[in-house]
């Protein structure tokens, strides 16, 4: 943590409240409270608009996390906020990390809530989530042309396979390219975008997109981050957050 301002509050007796403006001097004076920045007097909360201190816009910041049944591997499917603001949110998992993202637009408002479904971000790549997927060694490669590179198979490659999704190759898997096309026992990939061409009895495995596939958050918790700030409140008006609520449910492997 950086350096921080704290407050002493005499009805708690303690140091509640963490701020991360630093100014030079602070006083307290006729209900008012003023403080010294760059040879400037500044008098604190006297006008509407929050965050914004020494003339510098903030954001509001804040974590915490999910972890009811800490023992189980949960499901988490959605994210509901109290709020009369939706906000945007990060958050990852032990078992989702990195996680994933969700901008303040994503948030739908319904009923006194606004609500979204947890997503993985566009270029999620984690081979353990049920998005990656094994093909098996790939039997010739034709790399005559690098936007068409063509794997042979000696087997049907299924039709769970789409255009579009990211192929690789190996034991340590490396980006191969995306695939543009498929038959009953080929599939042809764009190498052209940083992909590397495989060779002859590589295993070829696969991710399918990471945001149309997502079907939530794996993991014992969840750890999250909202963040409100210029980009979701752009006249930086006062808003409120009661409480962060989530779907979840044990997952059965």
């Amino acid at each position: 943590m950086g350096a921080v301002t704290l407050t002493y509050s005499e009805t708690s007796k303690g140091w509640p409240s963490f701020y991360s403006f630093i100014p030079e001097k602070m006083v307290g004076m006729n209900n008012y409270l003023y403080s010294f920045k760059g040879g400037k007097l500044y008098r604190h909360n006297t006008n509407p608009k929050r965050n914004n201190f020494y003339d510098v816009q903030h954001s509001s910041t804040i974590s915490s996390i999910f972890n009811i049944k800490p023992l189980e591997v949960k499901l988490f499917k959605t994210i509901y906020l109290e709020s009369d603001s939706a906000w945007a949110a990060t958050y990852n998992s032990d078992m989702h990390n990195p996680g994933g993202s969700l901008l303040a637009s994503y948030f739908v408002q319904k009923e006194t809530d606004w609500f979204s479904f947890l997503r993985a971000d566009e270029n999620t790549v984690n081979f353990n989530l049920r998005s990656a997927n094994g093909l098996g060694d790939v039997s010739s490669v034709d790399s005559s042309v690098a936007a068409a590179v063509v794997l042979t198979f000696t087997f049907d490659v299924g039709s769970i396979i789409s255009i579009g999704d990211k192929a690789y190759h190996g034991n340590t898997p490396t980006f191969a390219g995306e695939i543009v096309a498929t038959t009953t026992n080929t599939i042809t990939i764009n190498t052209t975008s940083g992909g590397s061409v495989p060779p002859g009895g590589a295993f070829i495995c696969y991710i399918k997109d990471s945001v149309a596939e997502s079907h939530g958050v794996r993991g014992h918790y969840l750890e999250f981050t909202l963040t409100n700030g210029p980009t979701e409140n752009p006249n930086s008006v006062a808003v409120e957050l009661f409480a962060v609520k989530s779907s979840m449910f044990k997952s059965y492997p």
